[in-house]
């Protein structure tokens, strides 16, 4: 089994800034080699206003659906939807937001980049 380099961003929501606080709601994976560019996310309203409970839920949900278009290349990911794949990352790995943030960028090998995908969203998300 050929083993794949990847990248990967796990996406926090972060209700308020300025107390640093965040809840993991998603993580999106690259991986050039395989083609591949994906987005797998859970939102938890409970964790979400446990933190704070003024957040905009469906707001997050909207922004999450975003990301899941940029990654996709459809019409819910705007003009960013329309680049290579590596640039899409790129976009999504670049802070835009100060509620839903990119964190750190990680990488990684695997053998099946959409299995690491649900993989790491049980760890920092689930």
């Amino acid at each position: 089994m050929t083993r794949l380099a990847y990248q990967y961003v796990t996406l926090r929501c972060v209700p308020r800034p300025e107390r640093e606080e965040f809840v993991n709601v998603g993580v999106v994976l690259y991986c050039r080699a395989a083609d591949f560019l994906d987005v797998a996310w859970q939102c938890d309203r409970d964790r979400l206003v446990a933190l704070d409970p003024r957040p905009d839920v469906d707001s997050v949900c909207a922004a999450l659906a975003f990301v899941e278009g940029v990654c996709r290349g459809d019409e819910r990911g705007g003009v960013a939807a329309q680049q290579s794949l590596g640039q899409r990352f790129g976009f999504l790995k670049a802070p835009k937001s100060t509620v839903l943030q990119p964190g750190p960028v990680h990488g990684g090998m695997t053998t099946d980049p959409a299995r690491q995908l649900e993989h790491l969203l049980e760890r920092p998300v689930g």
